[in-house]
Parts: structure tokens; C-alpha cells; sequence
């Protein structure tokens, strides 16, 4: 019985099986039967083309939610400038160090304890920057000329570094007056010992040359002793004579390069430092000590550019230096 039951079964699925593939030759048939006429007739070809759009249409058509914008129309983004010089550097910070005798290295990291560094003997610092791999630093000669370093092209921090003679076409004579990160936009006070000097755009001192680029002309038994960073409306300009004189920032030309004009008048001697400060604030300065004093009554010393000045205030520096300008 369990037998005939299951044969019974097994004909009943034939006969769907059947029935099934009858149904889909007689589809089959029908549709061939179609792409038959429908290849015999180009009417019926553009016809179902026709047709066909029209379905696209409905279905993504511009009152559809499918065909309904889903961006809108803008001004076009600026282009992005990339340095790709700068982009193959890995950043990171370094504290580049100059020696009074011009050697000059970049220790990882930025440095606090710098009396712990080490120098040649007879040798001391001079200078302390704290940067980046991917900086750009400047050195000021008493040429007159600004040079461009590549804070990842300094030798590194173990033993003395190299001296930056060796990384710059400069004069025998000549020596560094400040090293300092350059920052685009910023503006710089330069002056020789002559007592001349004017404002410059920092970003037209920059020549990535071994020779650098001439912007302070400085003559025969002169040299550059000052480069300041332009952060204030006011100057501040002393002797080798002591005497300091203050005077508004507006008063100096902004040039590209040449000796520029007088900043103080002198018997004897000549520049000895300058700076420049914010009125308002008052006149800071360092002394040997490190220590920084601010004087705010500035009435005895202020004037116009090219005056003698007069003696500074009591406790400044003998060295006759306003301290560091950067």
C-alpha cells in the first residue's frame, strides 16, 4: 500500500512537470514567434524603442523621485596649490641651533635645557630656533643678503654640525646677524652699523640659491647689524654713542632692496641695534641676565626719524641690544 501510494505521487509531480514545461514552450514559442515579426518590421522595431523610452520616462522622469535633482549647480572650487616638496617631508619639530663661530645643526625636537648643549671650545650659542622639518629658515648676513635654508637639509644634532659656510656662497668676511623661520607675509626691518635702514616684505627676501639675494647695500667699512620683525607702529634705535631714539614706524619706506634712509644721526660711531615695538604696550628689552623690563613713559626719548636721541633709561643693557627680535 505505502508503495502504491508513493507511485501515485511520483505520477502526480510528472504530470505538474509537464504541464510546467508545457507552459514554458508555449511562452517560448509566443515570444519567438514575436522577435521574429518584430525584426521583420522596422516599424515595430521603433515602435518598441518608442515604448521603451516611454517606460524610462515614467519611471525616471523629473517629477519621478528617482529623477528628481539631487545636486546642485556651484562656482567651481579654487585650486588647491600643493608643494609637493613639502608634502615628501615628514614633519616634525627641531630645534636649529647656531654657534657664534657659525656651525649650525638641527636637534629633534624642541629644545628647552639649552645650556646643556654642547660646543666646540672657545665656541657658545648664538642663536636658538625652534621649527619644523618642513620649514623654510632665513639667515640675514652682515652682507646685506638673505639666504634660505631647508630645516631638513641641517645636519643633525650629534656632534657639532657643519659650518653654514658650507651650505651658502657667502663672502669670507662676512658673517650671520640672524637666523630666524621665515613666515609669508610678515614684514622685516633692516639696518647696517651706518645708521640707514627701511621695511621689506619678507616674502621678497626669499632666493633658494646658494648666493642668496642682496637687499641691504651696505658700503665699504659698513655692515648689516639689524634684522627685526615688523610687529608694532613704533621704532626703537640706539647707538654705539648710548643714546636711543623712538619714532613712528610710518616714518620708514617699505623698499625691495637699496641702503635706505637715515634712522638716527650720529657724531661718532654708528648703529648699534634697533626693533620695533607697539606704542602702546611700551618699549620691552633684555637684559644680559635674560630678564625683560618693559618702559612705558617714553616722552624723553620719542622723536622723528633721524634725530641724536638721548641716553636710555637706567638699568639698560651695556651692550646697548634691545634683546631678541624674532
Amino acid at each position: 500500500q505505502a508503495e502504491a501510494i508513493l507511485n501515485m505521487r511520483l505520477r502526480a509531480l510528472r504530470k505538474l512537470e509537464e504541464m510546467e514545461i508545457g507552459r514554458e514552450h508555449a511562452a517560448l514559442t509566443a515570444e519567438r514567434k514575436e522577435l521574429k515579426a518584430l525584426l521583420a518590421s522596422s516599424d515595430k522595431q521603433w515602435k518598441r524603442i518608442a515604448d521603451e523610452i516611454k517606460a524610462l520616462k515614467d519611471e525616471f522622469g523629473q517629477k519621478t523621485a528617482l529623477g528628481q535633482r539631487r545636486t546642485t549647480f556651484a562656482e567651481a572650487p579654487q585650486g588647491v596649490e600643493i608643494d609637493l616638496a613639502e608634502a615628501m617631508i615628514e614633519k616634525e619639530p627641531v630645534t636649529v641651533v647656531l654657534s657664534e663661530k657659525g656651525w649650525l645643526r638641527a636637534i629633534r625636537g624642541h629644545q628647552t635645557e639649552l645650556d646643556s648643549l654642547a660646543f666646540k671650545e672657545g665656541d657658545r650659542l648664538k642663536r636658538a630656533v625652534k621649527a619644523q622639518t618642513t620649514d623654510t629658515l632665513l639667515l640675514f648676513g652682515t652682507n646685506g643678503r638673505f639666504y634660505a635654508l631647508g630645516a631638513d637639509k641641517l645636519p643633525g644634532g650629534r656632534g657639532h654640525g657643519e659650518p653654514f659656510r658650507l651650505m651658502i656662497d657667502i663672502e669670507e668676511a662676512a658673517d650671520a646677524v640672524e637666523l630666524f623661520v621665515h613666515e609669508p607675509g610678515r614684514k622685516l626691518l633692516v639696518a647696517g652699523t651706518s645708521g640707514h635702514g627701511f621695511v621689506v616684505a619678507e616674502d621678497e627676501v626669499v632666493a633658494m640659491t646658494r648666493k642668496g639675494k642682496q637687499v641691504l647695500n651696505v658700503e665699504a667699512g659698513t655692515e648689516a647689524i639689524v634684522c627685526a620683525a615688523v610687529d608694532g607702529d613704533s621704532v626703537a634705535v640706539i647707538g654705539d654713542n648710548r643714546k636711543l631714539l623712538l619714532f613712528p614706524l610710518k616714518e620708514l619706506p617699505e623698499m625691495l632692496r637699496g641702503k635706505g634712509v637715515r634712522l638716527q644721526r650720529y657724531k661718532d660711531g654708528g648703529l648699534a641695534d634697533a626693533t620695533v615695538f607697539k606704542k602702546k604696550e611700551g618699549l620691552i628689552y633684555i637684559d644680559a641676565a635674560g630678564r625683560s623690563f618693559t618702559v612705558t613713559e617714553l616722552r624723553d626719548w620719542w622723536g622723528v626719524r633721524a634725530q641724536a636721541g638721548r641716553l636710555p633709561p637706567k638699568g639698560f643693557p651695556k651692550s646697548n641690544s634691545f634683546g631678541a627680535k624674532f
